[in-house]
Order: C-alpha cells, then sequence, then structure tokens
C-alpha cells in the first residue's frame, strides 16, 4: 500500500464514522459510466475498459451492505447502447453475462433484471434468466441488473402491459381513461413492489440522467461524481452517502 492509499483510507474511515446510516439511502441506483474513456486514459483497449468496470461492481455492493443499502439498480447496457459496433457490442455483452452469472454464483444477493429481454440476444437472455432463478431465495441485497433498459422504453412496456391486462378483463379504453392514475402504472414497471431510488449515482462528470429511471427518480437525490467508474473508490461512494444525509428531501413541499 503506498502513501496515497493510506491518507485515502484513514479518510474514508473519517467520513464513515461520521455518518448516520439510519438516514442513509436504502434504494440506490448507479449510472455506471465511463469505462471507456477510463481505458483510454490508461493506455487500454476498450474492452479493458468494461472488465475493470464490470470488475468494480461486487466490491461496490460490499460498500452498499456496509452501509444498511437494500436495493441498487446497476445501469449496466441502455437500449442506446445496443446500437454500438458488432466489435465493442459483442465483446461487452460477454462481460455483462459474466459479471452477473458471478454476482449470482456469490450467493450474497438476489439479482434481477430491469429492462426489455426481446431486445437482447438469446444467450444474454438465458445469463439474465439463469441468474434471477438461482437467486430467487437469497435474501442479501436486492440487485436489478439493468441490461438493455431505457427510461421512455420501460413506460411504453408500462403502458403496454397495463393495457393488455384491461383488454383482458374487458375494460373499455373509455373506462380505463376514467380510472387511469400514477400507481396504475407504477404497477407495471420493471420494478414494480420495489421502493423509487433515494439516490442516484452518476460516475464520469456527467451531468445528466440519459433516461435513466425516468418514473422513479421523481422524487431521488443526484449524486454526479467525477472519476471514471473503474476508479470509483469507497471514499467516492462515502462522499455521496454523505452528500445525500447532508439535503432536506421536501418531496414538492
Amino acid at each position: 500500500m503506498n502513501l496515497r492509499d493510506l491518507v485515502y483510507g484513514l479518510y474514508a474511515r473519517r467520513v464513515e464514522h461520521r455518518l448516520d446510516l439510519a438516514q442513509g439511502p436504502k434504494h440506490i441506483g448507479v449510472i455506471l459510466d465511463g469505462n471507456r474513456r477510463w481505458a483510454k486514459a490508461a493506455g487500454g483497449t476498450t474492452e479493458e475498459g468494461h472488465r475493470a468496470g464490470a470488475d468494480k461492481i461486487a466490491e461496490m455492493l460490499g460498500w452498499c451492505e456496509e452501509t444498511g443499502v437494500k436495493v441498487v439498480t446497476l445501469w449496466l447496457l441502455s437500449t442506446d447502447n445496443l446500437d454500438r459496433p458488432a466489435e465493442e457490442l459483442v465483446p461487452l455483452l460477454g462481460i455483462i453475462e459474466g459479471a452477473v452469472s458471478g454476482l449470482a454464483e456469490t450467493g450474497r444477493w438476489r439479482v434481477h433484471h430491469v429492462g426489455t429481454m426481446d431486445m437482447l440476444p438469446a444467450r444474454t437472455q438465458s445469463v439474465l434468466k439463469e441468474a434471477e432463478q438461482a437467486t430467487h431465495g437469497v435474501e442479501g441485497i436486492l440487485v436489478n441488473v439493468a441490461v438493455g433498459y431505457g427510461g421512455r422504453q420501460e413506460i411504453a412496456d408500462a403502458v403496454r402491459s397495463l393495457l393488455h391486462e384491461h383488454a383482458g378483463r374487458g375494460t373499455s379504453i373509455e373506462d380505463l381513461a376514467e380510472l387511469l392514475d400514477v400507481e396504475h402504472i407504477a404497477e407495471h414497471l420493471y420494478t414494480r413492489g420495489q421502493p423509487d431510488p433515494d439516490l442516484v449515482i452518476r460516475t464520469s462528470g456527467e451531468q445528466r440522467l440519459s433516461g435513466f429511471m425516468l418514473w422513479q427518480s421523481a422524487h431521488s437525490e443526484y449524486y454526479f461524481c467525477e472519476v471514471f467508474w473503474p476508479a470509483f473508490r469507497k471514499v467516492d461512494f462515502l462522499r455521496a452517502l454523505r452528500d445525500y444525509a447532508a439535503r432536506h428531501r421536501r418531496y414538492g413541499s
């Protein structure tokens, strides 16, 4: 361990000691951004950047366990990412499959896919379904893996599911229009039954959500971190929790 690591370790312990974990977020959404830029800065390949990003996930979930977080949503692949060139997308999907399988194999966390299955290759679909099935009874953190995910797509899918449900009941469009409220749509989201995220973290310095959990993040706090995802440290995570704890959440009041 070098001097810099020692100083960061001491600082992280100081920040953690001062946190009131009882007031901490219970659901954290994370936009894992900056893998490619991290690799470029380090003189590596895009694939190496994605692998480094995948390796960071379990470490971050360990920090979540230590601080009382109950639900974590990880944005691993957007619907827009599916348009990337095959020479990048194919290795990336393989890395994501390996990361999801690795999370399931630990037996520590319950894995749940959020996103559109139909847009993903058959192998990726199979890996996601197997991870869900293998961890169904696990009582650890619920880890939503957002693969093939887009916020607008989620809302469109929720409305479509709602319409199919009521069509099956014989509800007319006119009657549905009269009774429809926000809770009806919420019941058809990928995260139905889960609490909305209290805190959304985005790495790499970008200050936008890019469509991440558009519906669920209406009252979320946001924390934008300058570091690229593979370089995200525990002290960065704890700073996000400290920043969250310092805010007065008004919920529109």
